[in-house]
């Protein structure tokens, strides 16, 4: 594939998955703007602290196998092999159940302690015992998911996305206006019912060989799925425990109102840079998969979908820089104005995750899964350390301190030096120019947005974003040759 067609894909992927998240981005803007109104910044703080758990019990029992299963399933598409593949959707749809059932399980036992850990008291025992259903329909649609994203039907995947976002935002809605604080587990579950019901909806739709597989047969197959997955859900477990343990320092050393504020501004900061990380996952990863073989052909995706992120999330960053008082205020409410600061150091980080997760699919598509458990458990240590050093020196914005020195000061460069030895991986120089040129930028805003008072930042704030932003579609246009629809489309209207 020549450089300008290979350009072409990762932005049609990045597109698809990106107008998506664009669209759930809007619909959660709905959904947080109601829990704002109906549930204040205490209940904010519950839907945070229930997330969490659900999360936490969702990686555990899922034990990896929808990330090991999408790689699963990349190779037996790449070989054209119909009857394998048919055995590992199979056996990924068995598994999947049973480890649901013992989430499910688990969420019941632990319920007691984590109502006690979280929020001081065993007050919310019941409500997290209910997530356990929610935590059994998580772990069989993602399974739905994996075998979707590992087909690379990446239209399905974003219909899917929409899908359950607008149905879930519904009734979510409904719950918060009725029954308040106590809709927001019945809401958890009704929306994790709704994700797996659009998922399996889907899969049932593509042509798949059946095939005659014992359990037995099945459990053995999944159990190398498992012995991969678990070094991902390892990740993910620690990803999850380092949040669980920032909500808990916050709600015991601050209040559960911090730990609301803590939340509006991390989620803020997620939506604008998920469009490009779910595009990662969705349509990346399996092609780096495929890719495996040849290092110089990996390499190069790399560096291609790193300028490409680069090119599409820096724009945004900036606005969200600029604007950040007001975006507070749209999303939540002027209760919620003490997250501007949190906000800012979030996107500041964000910029580090587009850079470091490039790197870090390198290791999971060679199936390093040691390396990869190694290398997130000391980001994820480190993280801690930096979390605690920045509460006791900062506040509740030293959480945010915290993960933007993660990002911008850590991770990246133990990312590069392991895709280093991994596969010889470099920075191209025409990365390094953009990276350059985009950090200079948000660098730039940061410092206007931080030492000027809102009412002047705003104007040269305006200034670096669209300057910036015609950069980036200059250089994309560049990037993807002159007959692509972009590039013309810059030429008309930009010169």
């Amino acid at each position: 594939m020549s450089d300008k067609k290979s350009y072409g894909q990762v932005l049609k992927s990045s597109s698809i998955m990106g107008g998506a998240a664009s669209i759930t981005m809007l619909i959660q803007m709905v959904r947080v703007k109601f829990a704002a109104v109906f549930l204040g910044v205490l209940g904010v703080g519950v839907v945070s602290n229930m997330l969490v758990v659900q999360n936490l019990v969702t990686t555990f029992a899922g034990l990896g196998v929808n990330t090991s299963g999408v790689k699963s399933i990349s190779e037996a598409v790449v070989k054209g092999d119909e009857a394998a593949l048919g055995r590992v959707v199979l056996a990924l749809k068995r598994v999947s159940l049973l480890l649901g059932l013992v989430g499910a399980g688990l969420t019941v036992i632990l319920s007691g302690v984590l109502s006690n850990w979280l929020f001081g008291d065993d007050a919310y025992t019941a409500e997290i015992a209910l997530l356990g259903v929610a935590v059994f329909f998580t772990v069989i649609a993602n399974a739905q998911r994996a075998i979707i994203q590992g087909m690379r039907r990446i239209g399905s995947l974003a219909k899917a996305d929409i899908t359950s976002e607008l149905l879930g935002a519904v009734i979510i809605i409904v719950l918060y206006v009725y029954l308040g604080v106590k809709g927001i587990v019945f809401g958890l579950v009704a929306f994790s019912f709704i994700r797996f019901f659009v998922a399996f909806f889907i899969v049932r739709q593509i042509n798949i060989l059946p095939v005659t597989v014992t359990w037995k047969e099945s459990l053995c197959l999944s159990g190398n799925m498992i012995r991969l997955g678990v070094a991902f859900m390892w990740t993910l477990l620690l990803s999850t425990a380092v949040l669980l343990i920032t909500n808990a320092l916050i709600s015991n050393q601050i209040s559960l109102e911090a730990v609301g504020i803590f939340s509006a501004a991390f989620a803020l900061s997620g939506m604008f840079v998920n469009f490009v990380l779910n595009a990662m996952q969705a349509d990346y990863y399996p092609r780096l998969v495929s890719a495996v073989g040849d290092k110089e052909q990996m390499n190069k995706m790399v560096n291609e979908q790193t300028e490409i992120g680069l090119l599409l999330v820096t724009p945004g960053i900036l606005i969200t820089l600029a604007l950040a008082p007001w975006i507070i205020i749209v999303f939540y409410s002027t209760s919620f104005l003490p997250a501007v600061d949190l906000l800012q150091w979030f996107i500041l980080g964000c910029l580090g995750r587009v850079v470091h997760w490039p790197m870090g699919f390198l290791q999971i598509a060679l199936g390093k899964s040691g390396l990869y458990a190694g290398s997130q458990t000391l980001f994820s240590l480190v993280h801690i350390l930096f979390i605690w050093i920045g509460v006791n020196a900062f506040g509740l914005v030293g959480v945010s301190i915290a993960f933007a020195s993660l990002y911008m000061f850590f991770s990246i460069w133990v990312m590069l030096y392991i895709s280093n030895r991994l596969t010889g991986f470099k920075w191209s120089s025409e990365l390094v120019f953009l990276l350059k040129r985009c950090m200079f930028a948000v660098g730039l805003e940061f410092a206007i947005v931080s030492f000027i008072p809102f009412k002047f930042s705003i104007y040269p704030a305006i200034a670096v974003f669209i300057l910036t932003s015609i950069f980036c579609l200059k250089h994309l246009a560049g990037l993807l040759g002159p007959e692509h629809l972009v590039t013309r489309n810059v030429k008309k209207y930009l010169g």
